[in-house]
Order: structure tokens, then sequence, then C-alpha cells
């Protein structure tokens, strides 16, 4: 392909993907389309298992008695750094992607999990891929978060697995993560695949989060191309997808490197010097190792959403150049020295618990207010600080700021706000906000937290309506949409990064979800908003800032129909801990 080509065939993704774009906004007089109906006969199988592929169980309960405080996931070297073992694997994954709780109405019943997922349809998979380890073989693993097991879909071959070993650091491995695009769009139709993005990135939050309770950190690998990434997990190999129709295969999203966080603190050396020389062994070991394994059809039939295939294809991310060291970068410091202050104590109840009793709320009472010092913590911890979770995950600056619509905060009047996670955006910003605002800094706020008052108002019912007319959005004590730097970014950057803005704006929102539990209140995530009535409140006028993501934190009110069960009370009986 000569230069011409590729940068023809660039600017041909990057205008397919605003195109989708701009195709899937809700608007006041017309939604997006979907199918307008549920087909609940084809409703697709939440769980993805490979029939045959050898299954280890990893174990449940107690592993974790000595639980790490929530507050020590925001501290660097808090949380001392455990073996890498089945056990650890098993509170990996459970607080990361397993299940929290089942929920149950008269003869329905569902699984909720640790990571969120818009209208809890769950397009995200899980694999590790894994060095040799007390029984456990080198290989590449699927995560079944129903069963808390390991599927092992490849061993590779002894001569891989020892060089493997010689080359990873000690008790580190990679996760990967692929989308099922047809499991929201069953529901949601065509705007889905932003939905998919959306998961991805609470899941990426939810590993790194994870990893933190464990003292591990973990790092997008964000170099490798997508097509290397199937190759790595398997999701490339038609003939193990033989039996389910195209919509229900899986698409390559993210890896991360996970590994001890002292290691990751002292390490002098770019990740990169190991981690590229892994990628090559683990490419190697894919095409020799023995796969096994072949996946379950999710549904019986399928809608045809050809846009998303169309905006998944525009999206696919080649092989980049690899950033410059993850632990040691310059994000959040001034000559290596920390800008921030430490994040501020939040609480001091477990990680696990918070983690585990996460719960999108399904309505607010619309009367509880917070204390401003509670909003001011939870906007701190948007901010990114060096090896502090989830930030250091991600090896770009922030992209994504808030306009904030508070409505019952102590101390602060209600109205319109606005929140930079970068000084760097103000100036591109400001000039983007043709509406007539005050940007006002408040006396009481933290003065390394950019939150502008811009206009006074009582925004319940400007919420509520930009929020597809939900009461939620208005009955919490404040609600936000994300504002993304859109347009300039997927034109320079390329098509791709319209998914990592999707993955930064679910990461805000994780961060979101569990700093609401930590302070006794509960939030939710909306997908369903009117992008461009959420730009006209601040006269943006361009594709420049986009919103991509609604969020509503407050006080819940629960559901008495609904009863809760335990998440692996399934398993208990047919599985003992062996640590108890």
């Amino acid at each position: 392909m000569n230069d011409a080509t590729g940068i023809a065939a660039f600017e041909d993704a990057v205008g397919c993907i605003l195109h989708y774009h701009q195709r899937t906004k809700h608007h006041l007089h017309q939604y997006a389309r979907s199918a307008g109906y549920l087909d609940w006969a084809n409703q697709p199988d939440p769980f993805r298992t490979f029939a045959g592929a050898p299954r280890i169980d990893l174990p449940l309960g107690s592993y974790d008695a000595g639980a790490t405080p929530y507050d020590d996931l925001y501290r660097p070297g808090a949380v001392p750094s455990r073996p890498l073992d089945l056990g650890s694997l098993g509170i990996f994954f459970e607080l990361a992607l397993g299940l929290s709780a089942w929920k149950q109405y008269k003869d329905s019943r569902w699984a909720l999990r640790s990571n969120p997922s818009s209208g809890n349809l769950h397009p995200t998979e899980g694999y590790a891929i894994l060095p040799a380890l007390p029984g456990v073989e080198a290989g590449v693993y699927h995560y079944v978060s129903r069963d808390h097991c390991l599927e092992r879909r490849c061993t590779f071959p002894g001569a891989e697995a020892t060089k493997l070993a010689g080359v990873l650091p000690q008790w580190s491995f990679f996760v990967g993560l692929t989308s099922i695009h047809w499991r929201e769009a069953w529901k949601y139709g065509e705007r889905a695949y932003r939905y998919c993005q959306h998961d991805a990135g609470h899941a990426l939050a939810t590993l790194r989060l994870a990893a933190a309770v464990l003292g591990w950190s973990a790092h997008l690998v964000d170099s490798i191309a997508d097509a290397d990434l199937a190759v790595l997990l398997g999701v490339d190999r038609l003939d193990d997808f033989a039996r389910v129709a195209p919509p229900d295969r899986e698409h390559p999203d993210a890896l991360l490197f996970v590994q001890p966080a002292q290691r990751a603190r002292n390490a002098t050396q770019d990740l990169t010097s190991f981690v590229q020389p892994a990628l090559a062994l683990l490419r190697a070991g894919a095409g020799h190792g023995t796969w096994s394994g072949q996946a379950n059809a999710l549904s019986r039939s399928h809608e045809d959403w050809s846009i998303i295939d169309r905006a998944a294809e525009a999206a696919w991310k080649p092989a980049t150049t690899p950033r410059p060291s993850f632990p040691n970068s310059s994000l959040g410091t001034r000559g290596g020295e920390p800008v921030l202050p430490p994040v501020s104590s939040s609480s001091k109840v477990h990680a696990a618990q918070i983690i585990r009793q996460r719960r999108s709320c399904l309505a607010l009472d619309g009367k509880t207010s917070i204390p401003a010092q509670t909003f001011y913590r939870m906007l701190d911890h948007l901010l990114p600080r060096p090896q502090v979770a989830p930030w250091d995950m991600l090896p770009w600056e922030p992209l994504v700021h808030m306009v904030l619509f508070v409505h019952r905060i102590v101390g602060l009047p209600p109205g319109m706000y606005l929140f930079e996670r970068s000084a760097a955006v103000h100036e591109r910003l400001r000039a983007a906000v043709t509406a007539e605002v005050a940007w006002q800094r408040l006396p009481g706020c933290p003065e390394h937290v950019r939150l502008f008052f811009l206009s006074p108002d009582d925004c319940r019912r400007t919420a509520g309506v930009i929020s597809c007319n939900q009461d939620i959005a208005a009955d919490g004590a404040f609600s936000l949409g994300m504002i993304a730097d859109f347009g300039d970014t997927i034109r320079q950057r390329g098509p791709w990064w319209y998914r990592r803005l999707f993955w930064e704006a679910g990461a805000v929102g994780q961060v979101l979800y569990l700093e609401a539990e930590a302070a006794g209140i509960r939030s939710t995530g909306i997908g369903c908003y009117f992008d461009d009535d959420c730009h006209a409140v601040l006269g943006l006028d361009s594709d420049r800032f986009q919103s991509l993501y609604h969020f509503t934190v407050g006080a819940p009110v629960d559901d008495p129909r609904l009863t809760t069960l335990p998440a692996y009370g399934h398993l208990q009986r047919a599985r003992k801990d062996p640590t108890a």
C-alpha cells in the first residue's frame, strides 16, 4: 500500500466512524434505530463457554479474609503484592469480571457482575494468558463468570512456555478482553457498538482495581494490533466458532499486562523491553500450541445490524509504536514529583466488600443531599496520579471531562458546572462553549479540582429531559454528561480512538460507582441520552467535543419485589474452599 492509498484508507475509516457516531445519536423527535421490541426467544446467552476445553475451578470464599481497605487502593505501596497462584487468580477474576449476586423476581432469575453492563447484557469476555503455575499449564484461558473457572483454550508447547517464563517477570501475566456486539444489539440496535465500548471501559477499570486489591499493577498494552490480539486469544479461529453464527463471535478489544505493583514502581526499564519480546513468544505459542474447545451459540437467530460491523471494521486497530514506560509515566507529575496531593480518605470498608456490593440503582429518592466534601472527593478520585488505580492503566492524558447538573449538594448552589480532568483542555473547551456562562471557581473547592460553576439554575428538568426523559437523572444529588475531546482526537490519532474515548468514559463511570458505594449512596450509568440536546446546554456546535456517557448519583430506592441471592451459592455445595 503506497502512502496515498494509506492516507485515503485512513480518512475513509475516520469518516465511517464519525458517520456511525452521528447516525446513532438519539434525538428528542427520534431515537437511534433498534428492533423496537425485545425478541425474548432469541435473547443471547450471557455466558460464553467452550465445550471440550479443560476446566480449572478457581477457589471461592474466604481466600481474601485479610482484606484490603478501600482507601489503600489509592495509596501507592499500601498493599503488599500477593503471589500469582490459583487463589489470587480467583480473587482477581471474581472482583473484576465475576458474579456479585443473583436477583430474582417470581420465576425469573438473573446474575449481576462486578463489571457493570448496559442492560445487564454483558458483551465483554475475559481471557488470561498465563505462564506455567502450580496446577496450571502455560497457555490461554477463558474465564467463565457463572462457574468461576478457567477454560484452557490453548496449551503452549514446552519450548515456548520455557522461554516465556524466562522473559516475563515473576508473578506477571496478560489479560485480554473481547466483545460480542450481538449481545447489546439484540436490545439496543445500532447504538449497541457504543455500549460495548462503555462496557469494555468498565471492565478495564474493574481489572485494574481488582489488581490493586492484590497489590498488583495493570497497564494497557496499547501498541498491539487487533489482528494480533485476535490470534493470541484464539477468537480468529473460525473452526472453534463453527457452531455459532457470525454475530455470536468475538471482537478483540484490549490487552493488559499485570505484574506486582512493587516491581512496577521500582522498574528502571521500559515495559516494552520485555512486553514486546513476550508478545512475540505468545504469537509463536498460539501458532504452535494445542487449542481446544468449541464456542457455544448464543441465539438461534439474529437481526442484521451491518452498521455495527462497518463501525467495528473502521475502528480496527493496526500495530502502533509502543508508548514510553507506562509505570513511570509523567501523567500527573512535574519534574518527577506529583503535582496533586494524595487522594483524600473516603472509606475504611474493605475494597472487596465495596466492589461486591456495587449495584446500578433503579430509582433515586429525589430528596437526599450529600456534603460538598463528599462531592469534591468523588471528583478528586477521577484525576490521574502516578501508580494509582485505575488511571495509571491508560497511557494517555485525560480526554473525558464532565458537565455536571448539581441538584442537592450541601454548600453548593444548584446549577450547571463543568469539571476538567486536565488543565490542558481549558482554553479549547472554553472557546468551544458558546453559552453565556460564568466559569466561576467557588470557595472551598480544592485548587487542584478544576470545577467551574457555569450558571445557577434548577437543572432537574433539563437533566431528566436530556437523559431520555428519565427521572433518575433529576432525582439524584447530581447527574452529569461526560464530554470527550472527540473530533480532533479521532481525526489526528486514528479511528480506533473512538473506542478508547468510550473506554475512558466507562472507567470514569466505574470510579463513580465505587465512590458512591463508599459514600453510602448509589449511582447508575445512563447510556440513553439526547446527544445534541446535551451539547446545546453548553452551546457546543461542532464535533470537537461530544457527550459519550451520562451518569447519576444519589440515594437509591430499592424494589422490594426483588430477592437478592448469593453470587456463588450454586457452587458452594459442589466446591469446597481450600482456604476455609
